[in-house]
């Protein structure tokens, strides 16, 4: 017990669970360090509160590092976004907020997963890939980058089904 206990207070013991309004702070700050356009504080309140939206939080001890959100039409969903602090980055965690959250989806009835990723973001692509993610498709010049330059993007495909 005191093993555990003392694992958590250092930020040692991973958790995904569901986000809430008190998170939105958080995750837009997450969210604006991860990419070039990052989402506000508001945007994060609205998903929040939206229905058909799911929003995540990876915790590590106490701390939100991390979160995926997506957003339910019928039995398909897509990944809005995921992202993870800098500093946790590469320990495994974003897959462990990844498979969580696509097996909250499948409790949902979502039976086919999209998502986009920039085309040279390799972390984001094994991460997907990994995932059971396949290429189906690709956007010219989809992302723009703060200094003008166009990214492509791959679309991605998962079935759950």
């Amino acid at each position: 017990m005191m093993r555990w206990f003392s694992e958590w207070w250092r930020g040692g013991t991973a958790a995904v669970e569901p986000a809430t309004a008190r998170d939105a702070a958080r995750l837009a700050q997450l969210h604006g360090a991860s990419f070039a356009h990052g989402w506000g504080e508001g945007e994060f309140e609205t998903m929040l509160s939206e229905r058909n939206t799911l929003v995540h939080r990876l915790r590590v001890g106490r701390k939100t590092i991390g979160f995926a959100v997506s957003r339910i039409g019928a039995d398909e969903a897509e990944i809005l976004s995921v992202a993870v602090d800098r500093s946790h980055r590469g320990r495994g965690l974003s897959r462990t907020l990844l498979m969580t959250h696509l097996g909250h989806l499948a409790g949902r009835g979502v039976r086919t997963i999209f998502l986009e990723v920039e085309e040279n973001n390799q972390p984001a692509r094994r991460l997907y890939a990994r995932g059971g993610f396949v290429v189906v498709g690709r956007r010219e010049r989809y992302y723009k980058q703060a200094n003008g330059e166009q990214l492509n993007a791959l679309l991605m495909r998962r079935d759950l089904a």
